[in-house]
């Protein structure tokens, strides 16, 4: 990868990341795409995304942190419900063909931000709620295949947190994204990494730009997302996931 190379990765990373940071999912929109245009094999491009995207995590942890946000008993709960589905579809995406996984990915990406849509009020205000008993197993169950499609196709599946977080659990949109930004930026996507790396290839020379732009876009993106609230975080995320949809069924 010479320097011009290397600059397009950078600032296809950086955009990338600064809109998912600012929605809580989406960055394989343009850098997942991008990998696989500039000549990286599906295979290892899924692996080389999956580590950059840990960037995206750490960016936004750098952030969220200073909120204070997180609460400690629910992370252990988002970690402990979506990381077995992690593992569990990372091992198995390899072996899935690539456009079925695309297409119904595409389907029900853009049916997120059109049930965002059409619920004017959904993540508005914070109304936690299912943290206990059966309600709270039937999270975590959702938790478990949010976890298998972020470990099994990159591209957006932060945005199903994010709006599992805001639906189910009664999150506001704002605290739903650190939650996906950092729990899932970070620990889900490391883990992800982890087992791709291990049975595929990952392109470490690709890694110095993609890794760049992942940090400050992730950054920059959290301290937007802080600063402007609920309702830009509500409307981009309807257009992330519908934008997604579109990419993913054309």
């Amino acid at each position: 990868m010479d320097l011009v190379g290397q600059l397009v990765l950078f600032a296809a990373s950086f955009v990338a990341n600064w809109f998912s940071a600012l929605s809580g999912g989406g960055a394989g929109l343009i850098q997942f795409p991008m990998l696989i245009f500039l000549g990286l094999p599906f295979g290892v491009a899924l692996a080389t995304h999956k580590v950059a995207s840990v960037a995206l995590g750490l960016g936004a942890t750098l952030r969220h942190w200073r909120e204070s946000h997180l609460e400690r008993r629910f992370s252990l709960i988002i970690l402990a419900g979506g990381l077995p589905g992690v593992v569990l579809g990372a091992n198995t995406i390899l072996q899935v063909p690539p456009q079925l996984a695309q297409w119904a990915l595409g389907v029900l990406t853009m049916g997120l931000g059109i049930y965002s849509m059409l619920r004017p009020r959904l993540g508005m205000e914070y109304a936690p709620r299912n943290r206990e008993g059966r309600s709270l197993a039937l999270g975590v169950a959702g938790l478990f295949v949010v976890g298998f499609l972020n470990g099994s196709i990159t591209s957006g599946t932060g945005l199903f947190l994010t709006l599992w977080l805001v639906r189910f659990f009664g999150l506001d949109y704002k605290r739903a994204v650190a939650y996906t930004l950092v729990l899932c930026g970070l620990v889900w996507n490391g883990t992800g990494a982890l087992v791709l790396g291990f049975i595929g290839e990952i392109a470490w020379d690709w890694m110095p730009a993609l890794l760049a732009g992942s940090l400050l876009g992730g950054y920059v993106g959290s301290h937007f997302a802080i600063r402007k609230g609920n309702v830009w975080i509500k409307r981009a995320f309807e257009i992330v996931t519908i934008l997604i949809g579109v990419k993913l069924l054309i």
